[in-house]
């Protein structure tokens, strides 16, 4: 019995004929079918491999794109620091709508972009009221990009392992293979941002490559190291000057003696701000010391007119008195409108308002040139030029003569505008050059004498104003008007340049106010 059984199952396990060919034959059957198993079984492996790599680079790649960007304050600005992969690695510094630094900052597969905002407007207005706290800023820079770099490196190796991990488990729906393909999208990440670190260059700052308008702009590109220097010796120095400005009436003992009357009412002509915080704490002490009633702004508040550069009109609200502004040749619309969004601002364009007592006519420039390396019709009064700013001052004295009331004040950019006003009210102010001139407009027979008032860059030309080799000092003008709405005194405040903190006052009165001041008769340009 048991050799029957015995030879049942061999015949069956042969499953032929029980001879010697047919179990040769059977044995290389058996062994065939084990090398194309172990054939299959590492095919399949190296798909799975293949496919966990392919899943942790796409984790990486997506979560990178999606999570690898953070918001961190630098300074006054609120940024947004943004990682991407790359080939060459790197840094850009955007700064919309003016253009962008490229550094070369590190190599390997990541790409850093920082975007500047707007600046917050109550970090800014604690540097101006505390200039000191200015070097702190620059200082505490370094560490505010430094925290944010390493936030986004965190969240981005965080994005990147759960993005990974949701992929995993939705093609594989197994944890073994999950949990590998979420180690390598880590191990990459990390990587990648070890070789960042690792080759980090900070001296790449000083060799930016520039794009957009920055190209054109000389107050940065260029003597962008001098200016820093500059600024830096100037910020020093600021707390001094402040004190100095707040101690103004103390000058008063040495210069003539003049009692404003009854009735009179003060104006402060400012101009030609660009983008220098410095004046508002200067505006902000003069109103104060010297009881203004209006101030009034010539235009040039910024620099190129973009959107992020509008925030600077915030200070305007600070100073609790009417703001009387027209837009110059380096302001846009969107200038313009921010300064209409203030409380007590007034933007006039071809237009009177009455404030304090004083009906102002004024008018904005017709130019928008705020390069003036890319936009020959600033560079120079050509005859386009003349033919458009004197259009501008016809434009403004056709509105004062159908004034109901009349006007006392005009007000227009480009001094060059001021001519077609000789006769139609007794003042003109304008900026737009950056140096103080007082004159007269050539009479009209039969009319009113007109003054012409030029103030000086209250803002000391911004950045601009670093770049010689003699800072350019910040001006303002303190009108004092009688009851008729007279001209009768006005204080010139300088404020020396970079570096200098002396401030001077000098105070003029006019004898005969319905005559005007003492002052040569200048010619504008005609067409």
């Amino acid at each position: 019995m048991d050799g029957q059984e015995n030879e049942q199952r061999n015949t069956g396990d042969l499953d032929t004929p029980a001879t010697g060919g047919g179990r040769r034959w059977a044995l290389r059957r058996r062994r065939g079918d084990v090398s194309s198993g172990r054939g299959r079984t590492l095919a399949r492996r190296v798909g799975v491999a293949l496919a966990v790599v392919a899943i942790a680079l796409a984790g990486v790649v997506i979560g990178t794109f999606a999570g690898g960007r953070v918001q961190t304050d630098i300074g006054p600005f609120r940024a947004e620091l943004t990682l991407a992969p790359a080939l060459t690695g790197g840094t850009t510094v955007d700064i919309p709508p003016l253009g962008a630094l490229q550094l070369n900052s590190h190599d390997g597969p990541t790409h850093l972009t920082v975007g500047l905002g707007a600046l917050d407007q109550r970090r800014t207005e604690a540097l101006i009221d505390d200039p000191a706290s200015i070097s702190r800023a620059s200082q505490s820079a370094v560490t505010d990009v430094r925290t944010g770099v390493m936030r986004l490196g965190l969240r981005t190796a965080g994005a990147t392992l759960l993005v990974t991990l949701l992929l995993a488990a939705l093609v594989f729906r197994d944890t073994r293979r999950t949990a590998w393909a979420g180690g390598l999208a880590l191990a990459v990440t990390a990587g990648s941002l070890g070789l960042a670190a690792s080759t980090l260059r900070p001296q790449a700052i000083e060799e930016p490559r520039y794009e957009g308008l920055l190209v054109n702009a000389p107050a940065i590109v260029g003597d962008a190291r001098k200016i820093a220097n500059d600024y830096t010796k100037y910020a020093e120095q600021l707390q001094r000057l402040v004190g100095n400005v707040s101690q103004l009436y103390t000058t008063v003992s040495a210069l003539p003696v003049y009692e404003p009357a009854p009735g009179t009412t003060r104006v402060l002509h400012v101009s030609d701000m660009h983008l220098n915080p410095t004046g508002w704490q200067l505006i902000r002490t003069v109103v104060a010391q010297f009881g203004i009633d209006v101030v009034i702004d010539t235009g040039d508040l910024t620099d190129w007119g973009s959107e992020p550069e509008a925030s600077y009109v915030g200070s305007i609200g600070l100073l609790k008195k009417p703001y009387v502004y027209i837009r110059g040749n380096h302001d846009s619309g969107k200038t313009a409108a921010a300064v209409a969004q203030q409380p007590n601002a007034i933007v006039l364009n071809n237009s009177t308002t009455t404030v304090a007592g004083l009906t102002i006519a004024g008018i904005g420039d017709p130019r928008f040139t705020p390069d003036k390396e890319t936009s020959p019709a600033g560079s120079g009064l050509t005859k386009q030029v003349a033919d458009q700013v004197i259009g501008a001052g016809d434009q403004l004295a056709t509105t004062i003569r159908n004034s109901p009331e009349p006007v006392n004040i005009a007000l227009v950019h480009d001094p060059a505008s001021a001519g077609p006003l000789s006769g139609t009210c007794p003042l003109v102010l304008a900026g737009h050059t950056h140096a103080r001139q007082v004159s007269k407009l050539p009479q009209v027979p039969g009319r009113m004498p007109t003054q012409l008032m030029v103030e000086g860059s209250t803002g000391g030309a911004g950045l601009r104003g670093l770049e010689g080799e003699k800072p350019t000092p910040l001006s303002m003008t303190v009108l004092y008007l009688d009851k008729d709405k007279l001209l009768q005194a006005y204080d010139d405040i300088t404020v020396g340049g970079t570096g200098q903190s002396q401030v001077s006052l000098e105070r003029h009165v006019v004898r005969d106010p319905r005559a005007g001041a003492e002052v040569p008769v200048t010619p504008t340009p005609t067409r």
